[in-house]
């Protein structure tokens, strides 16, 4: 099953879950994590054998919690579910941890190169499907929205530069920016399968 299912996305992976229950899906999203999770935990508890006794905690947590909840991004998620179990256990033993600590935690060990492609890569085709879904809107609405988020215009001087009221010009960047985060959504869905 591993081999079959190596090359699916997470969305994937989670899409299959949700439909059939198995947790053998899950549980190959959460080795795709086990290192993000023990350097998080690593992080937060500063101790090796605490942090994989906690990631194996996560494990048993996320296996329990995954189905309840609609899950967007897993990574996110399961980053989320470490660090509050971190959190919680430093809690339960009185011990505290500062803001500084918790940010330098790993700073020694530099950014991940690998990582910051990824987030630059995801940041570059979200603006790219933007500016598509800018292109798909009617003329109106495409341009309050230009207006108002490019050129930072406010209400007033784009109902005096376009003739609009201020009703209008409203209602356009409302529906623009809704249409827009539809086009989005409808190109993640179909990059996803």
């Amino acid at each position: 099953m591993q081999e079959r299912t190596q090359h699916l996305s997470d969305q994937q992976l989670l899409e299959m879950f949700r439909q059939s229950g198995n947790n053998q899906y899950l549980g190959i999203l959460l080795q795709r994590y086990t290192l993000l999770l023990f350097g998080v935990c690593m992080k937060y508890l500063r101790n090796e054998e605490e942090a994989k006794d906690a990631v194996q905690q996560v494990f048993i947590k996320a296996l329990g919690e995954a189905g309840k909840y609609p899950i967007t991004y897993f990574k996110s998620w399961i980053y989320t579910v470490a660090r509050n179990y971190c959190l919680m256990e430093l809690r339960k033993n009185h011990r505290t941890i500062s803001d500084e600590e918790v940010q330098g935690g790993l700073a020694d060990t530099g950014p991940d190169p690998l990582e910051e492609k990824l987030q630059r890569d995801h940041k570059e085709q979200l603006l790219s499907w933007i500016e598509q879904g800018l292109q798909q809107l009617q003329e109106p609405q495409r341009q309050c929205v230009t207006l108002f988020y490019l050129e930072k215009c406010s209400y007033q001087q784009i109902a005096e530069r376009t003739g609009h009221s201020l009703m209008q010009v409203k209602s356009a960047i409302q529906n623009g920016k809704r249409n827009i985060k539809i086009w989005v959504e409808k190109q993640r869905q179909i990059h996803a399968s």
